[in-house]
């Protein structure tokens, strides 16, 4: 359905002001000499109004990022931020609280309950946190997923890119600040998954959302404004107005490092 980001001018012109960013954020698992440094003093800013994919190989952090982000993991060391509100620090029911009210989410297993509808998966955020749903906007997310006809179905009478379509739903129907994307199409074929992340361009777009995405597909960051490309831990490049054979490119130059053992580091990140 969409082309990708370099078309997309408008949400780039709308875009303005943080919505999240950390400094100094340091991750590690384990202790001692079996440490493992999975996020190493990363500086980041995540711009409202915009769609940013973060990419990177296999272990080089980007999935631990985005959950630091989110407030789904805790912090080693450095700071977090989702819009004013420092995050670090917060204690769970806190954190809990801020991650119901204010961000969306979305997962490659959709999570979806399976006992309950499309429309009561759509609105179950809402309704744990006692809240209402615009109506207006809640038909808005739903005539724009096209899921219209299916807001009776369970998860198992839909295909996956309807129950996809139905966990972006439930992430727009809030009104997030920022909706956190982890492989969002890695369950899915090539046709559906491009309807998804047109799904997603357009909640950018359109609606005015601020998404961010972990993915291992150029084609998907393509969609995208803004590329971060994570390596050891390391932000070590970025790329604006992304097109597929511009990420894959820039991917390749982390195979060419790392060699066939997976071993080695990209200079960027330092190291040698």
């Amino acid at each position: 359905m969409s082309a990708s980001a370099a078309q997309h001018a408008p949400g780039l012109a709308r875009a303005g002001g943080i919505a999240a960013r950390a400094r100094g954020l340091t991750k590690a698992y384990g202790s001692g000499e079996t440490a493992v440094l999975a996020l190493d003093s990363v500086d980041v800013d995540i711009v409202r109004g915009r769609f940013t994919a973060v990419m990177g190989p296999s272990g080089s952090g980007k999935s631990t990022l985005m959950h630091c982000l989110a407030g789904l993991d805790t912090v080693s060391a450095g700071r977090v931020w989702l819009g004013d509100t420092e995050i670090t620090g917060l204690r769970e029911r806190e954190l809990t609280r801020l991650r119901r009210d204010r961000i969306g989410f979305m997962f490659q297993s959709f999570n979806l309950v399976p006992t309950l509808n499309a429309l009561e998966n759509i609105t179950l955020p809402m309704d744990i946190a006692g809240r209402k749903p615009d109506g207006e906007w809640l038909d808005q997310v739903i005539d724009a997923l096209g899921l219209r006809d299916r807001l009776a179905h369970r998860p198992s009478q839909l295909s996956g890119g309807q129950q996809q379509r139905v966990a972006c739903a439930r992430a727009l129907t809030s009104r997030p600040e920022l909706i956190f994307a982890d492989e969002p199409t890695g369950n899915l074929d090539s046709r559906t998954g491009l309807e998804v992340l047109g799904f997603l361009r357009q909640a950018v777009d359109a609606l005015g959302q601020t998404v961010v995405m972990v993915t291992h597909d150029p084609g998907a960051a393509a969609h995208s404004d803004l590329v971060l490309f994570l390596a050891d831990g390391r932000i070590v490049d970025e790329m604006a107005r992304p097109t597929a054979k511009a990420v894959l490119e820039r991917m390749k130059r982390f195979d060419v490092i790392r060699g066939p053992s997976g071993e080695g580091r990209d200079p960027a990140a330092g190291g040698g």
